[in-house]
């Protein structure tokens, strides 16, 4: 985010706006959100869609369990906007083949673009339910998943997953091809081991190895934070696009930045703030709203050289009428930027 750092690069631009075809469905570019727990929920991908220029949204981490009876008018996390399911992807994390073949099918009825199998989440709960990426323990049982939920559903199936438990990345890629035997339509690869809480860099290369396995298509996730590294990680691996998480929470209207050169005012930031307590004030009761708000304010404020300041005077926001006032009063057009997101903050 400094002046010696292109905003937009030409020739990256061109490989982002070629169109994928995944599971017989075009997307129109190859820039995608990445599924986040408590983020990427309907109120943030609202604001996303004011920016535009996604080329495919997930929504947050969804109960397999808990899907198939969801009610989508009160859910805090099964919860969309109808306009939103044609390039809309909604992430599954389950343990057995079966909750999650009944949760796909609830999935393709709903009408979104595809179903998402998450086996990269290592949060405690998840590794305890065997779900997650606890789910590459077992190979076998991974991949029975994916052929179980390929059979029940039309719509294209993604896999979300990581290394593995250990650094190596055979077993990654042994994974990857028995994915695609299975039927997995695209493959999503975050080259962590999943012990790893984000303090250590990914190893970017990994994803080479995972492409190079597999015929269809491999999307690249992990610390990609500019459009330089967005650039190096499709070069150097050879992944056909890239899938961005935090950095979209950070500055959501990078899509368009790194897509079609869009070229944000001095007002960006105030304006996504104010957007975002509308959209959370309107899918969510006001405690999830702040709730929900409190998440997100850490990537926010890591944009900034000041980020710990920014973030603690808006922890004091108990309404969204509370974060109105203090994005008009704190947040202006010359605040200094950091070069790079303040990882102290990011890794929150």
């Amino acid at each position: 985010m400094t002046e010696s750092t292109p905003n937009h690069l030409p020739e990256l631009a061109a490989k982002l706006n070629s169109p994928i075809i995944i599971g017989g469905k075009t997307i129109p570019n190859r820039l995608w959100l990445a599924p986040m727990a408590g983020l990427t929920h309907s109120a943030f991908r609202q604001v996303l869609a004011h920016y535009g220029s996604c080329g495919l949204a997930f929504t947050e981490m969804c109960s397999a369990k808990a899907v198939p009876t969801e009610n989508p008018r009160v859910s805090s996390v099964f919860k969309w906007h109808e306009w939103e399911l044609p390039s809309l992807v909604c992430q599954l994390v389950g343990a057995t083949p079966e909750e999650l073949v009944i949760a796909a099918k609830r999935v393709e009825h709903e009408g979104f673009f595809g179903v998402d199998i998450n086996m990269g989440c290592s949060a405690r709960g998840m590794i305890k339910r065997k779900a997650g990426a606890a789910l590459l323990k077992t190979p076998e049982k991974a991949v029975a998943i994916v052929e179980a939920v390929r059979k029940a559903v039309s719509i294209p199936v993604f896999v979300k997953f990581r290394t593995g438990w250990s650094k190596e990345i055979e077993p990654a890629v042994a994974l990857a091809k028995n994915f695609e035997a299975a039927g997995a339509d695209c493959l999503v690869f975050h080259p962590r081991v999943a012990p790893d809480k984000r303090t250590r860099p990914p190893f970017i290369d990994h994803i080479r190895f995972i492409k190079e396995a597999v015929s269809i298509p491999v999307f690249g996730n992990g610390n990609v934070t500019t459009p330089q590294h967005c650039q190096d990680m499709l070069e150097r691996t050879g992944c056909d696009g890239v899938s961005i998480g935090r950095m979209a929470m950070a500055q959501p209207w990078l899509f368009a930045q790194w897509t079609t050169g869009f070229t944000p005012d001095k007002d960006i930031f105030k304006d996504y703030i104010i957007r975002l307590a509308t959209a959370l004030e309107q899918d969510f009761d006001p405690i999830r709203a702040i709730k929900r708000f409190r998440l997100l304010m850490a990537y926010f404020a890591a944009n900034f050289r000041f980020g710990h300041s920014l973030l603690a005077t808006f922890s004091r926001a108990k309404t969204m009428d509370d974060v109105r006032l203090l994005a008009e009063e704190y947040i202006k057009p010359d605040m200094q930027l950091s070069q790079t997101p303040n990882m102290n903050l990011y890794n929150l």
